[in-house]
């Protein structure tokens, strides 16, 4: 099984993406954790986006395209993976399906997590408080979610448009929440 998670900010992205590790048997790709690795370990590419990163200027897509397909490359990912954190954008979706076909993976499917952006905004303030980030005020939740619908939400109508988007309802306790995935994925 091949497919990305879709949400935004604070919507359960990476929660559900553990219980789906576990459950799928397939790993979880966060392109922020192969950005971070690859810079740890002193890899090229890790060696480029660390150049560009203290530039204070965003990765590149060719860098991060680079990353993930070493990643979907390795052996534990030939029967399928979770991508995270990537597409961001409709032409990182372009980018993404060509490096799948290429790689003979296509995406199976993409999976939106539904989630009021009030009840993120709610959520995020709680794990704030919980873990002291001052960062995450309720105003700078807002902003990301802004940023978000502009720039990213685009990204399911895309997988709409070729019929891979499955719309899950992201509300309600974790398992719930992880059954509904699990039943909405292609057999």
């Amino acid at each position: 099984m091949r497919l990305v998670l879709l949400g935004a900010p604070g919507s359960g992205k990476g929660t559900q993406a553990s219980m789906l590790k576990k459950f799928l048997e397939i790993p979880h790709v966060s392109t922020g954790d192969l950005l971070r690795a690859a810079v740890k370990a002193g890899t090229a590419l890790g060696l480029q986006a660390k150049a560009v990163m203290d530039a204070g200027d965003l990765v590149s897509d060719d860098i991060v395209l680079g990353m993930l397909e070493e990643r979907v490359s390795q052996e534990d990912a030939k029967a399928g993976f979770i991508l995270d954190g990537y597409p961001r954008n409709v032409a990182q979706c372009g980018a993404l399906e060509a490096l799948l076909e290429r790689l003979g993976q296509p995406l199976d499917v993409a999976v939106k997590l539904e989630v009021p952006y009030e009840l993120i905004v709610e959520r995020i303030a709680g794990r704030a408080a919980a873990e002291g980030r001052i960062d995450d005020t309720p105003e700078t939740v807002r902003a990301r979610l802004r940023v978000y619908a502009e720039q990213t939400a685009p990204v399911a109508d895309h997988f709409a448009e070729i019929g891979k988007l499955v719309i899950v309802d992201g509300v309600g306790e974790l398992d719930d929440v992880f059954q509904r995935i699990v039943d909405a994925l292609p057999a």
